[in-house]
């Protein structure tokens, strides 16, 4: 079995004494001979995935810290991670098929991580967790820019994660931003303009449920926003930012048949977005690349 982690100078049997594969000679990955394809002698690259495999198994994340550079026909040079958001009324089941998802996709060896805005670690975090607990009172422009603020301080991470291969499951983003601070009586393009500019994800996942429904479930009521009422607000404005590209699920199914439903979408948009799709900009007018 091949080790983990392979030493930059060094080269395994199994590729030595192949002809047609990939020679690593310092620190370096280098093509096949002329005219070999990359998938030859069952080689298969797939740098959105934990596992790079030669006939035997291997760390791409080893791979990627002992190799300065690689070079090798046919390799998509734009694969990435992918940048998938659930979005729903509070207490939808958003945070749990999270858990779930990210459980499920490392196990699949995909380079994956769970992300949640607001990001109560950051600064603006932390004042926003005050104000959602009730401990302090702010204006609700200065709250809803606040919000905005905490997405933007995190931009340059996410873009980084993503590039290198790292997809990422955001339990809520902008549209939760705009759908709650709309529901207050704010101007809805106002509320859509300091997110625009954002990445834009790749799949969003929208958990339908009733406000009925919802306010049903336990631990309901804990914060400032969980009351009937305004989450009804909530759900007409979701229900202006959804569009043809959203992905919805019925929250009020068996947890298990979300699960699988979630599954599903979120492992073709990883696919997708191993095959090159562009990043791009939320909310921009062209829809422009990063």
């Amino acid at each position: 079995m091949l080790p983990s982690a392979v030493r930059p100078n060094s080269v395994p049997r199994a590729l030595a004494t192949d002809p047609n594969a990939v020679a690593i000679r310092g620190g370096r990955i280098a093509a096949p001979p002329v005219g070999a394809a990359a998938r030859t002698a069952g080689v298969h690259w797939n740098f959105g995935l934990r596992h790079l495999t030669h006939k035997k198994t291997f760390s791409c994340r080893s791979i990627r810290s002992s190799f300065t550079q690689i070079e090798m026909d046919n390799v998509h040079d734009k694969s990435r991670g992918s940048l998938i958001v659930l979005e729903g009324l509070d207490r939808s089941g958003k945070t749990s098929q999270s858990n779930r998802l990210v459980s499920y996709l490392k196990e699949k060896g995909v380079l994956v991580e769970s992300w949640r805005f607001p990001d109560r670690t950051t600064s603006t975090g932390q004042m926003i967790s005050a104000y959602l607990a009730n401990e302090s009172q702010l204006d609700d422009r200065a709250i809803h820019l606040l919000f905005s603020a905490n997405r933007w301080e995190k931009r340059s991470l996410m873009e980084s994660k993503i590039m290198c291969g790292t997809t990422l499951i955001v339990d809520r983003y902008s549209y939760s931003g705009v759908a709650f601070s709309a529901a207050k009586g704010l101007d809805f393009q106002w509320c859509k303009a300091p997110e625009v500019g954002l990445i834009a994800p790749d799949l969003v996942i929208y958990f339908d449920i009733s406000p009925e429904k919802a306010a049903e479930r336990g631990g309901y009521g804990t914060e400032r926003y969980e009351k009937l009422e305004f989450q009804k607000k909530v759900a007409e404005h979701y229900s202006t930012l959804r569009d043809a590209s959203w992905k919805i699920v019925d929250a009020c199914l068996p947890m298990d048949i979300v699960e699988e439903q979630v599954r599903e979408f979120a492992m073709a948009c990883i696919l997708t977005c191993q095959k090159g799709k562009p990043l791009n900009k939320l909310w921009s007018p062209d829809s422009f690349a990063l």
